[in-house]
């Protein structure tokens, strides 16, 4: 793994929702100097969303990929 274990924090948490259904979330920290050590910084541009997501479609499209299903 690229990150050593005090520069990456990976916290969980749980609370019923409105329906009463529990739920979970995942909050991820790594450590600024760890991902620059990876080529990733907060100045690239590419770490900032710069233009509309794809449609609709093609994210469909990619999950049916992964699954491994065919086109309709």
């Amino acid at each position: 793994m690229p990150f050593h274990a005090d520069e990456l924090r990976v916290d969980l948490a749980c609370a019923p929702g409105a329906d009463g259904h529990w739920r979970g979330w995942y909050g991820i920290h790594a450590d600024a100097d760890a991902l620059r050590r990876l080529g990733l910084h907060p100045d690239q541009p590419t770490a900032r969303v710069t233009a509309p997501s794809p449609p609709r479609w093609w994210h469909e499209a990619a999950e049916r990929h992964a699954r491994g299903h065919p086109a309709r």
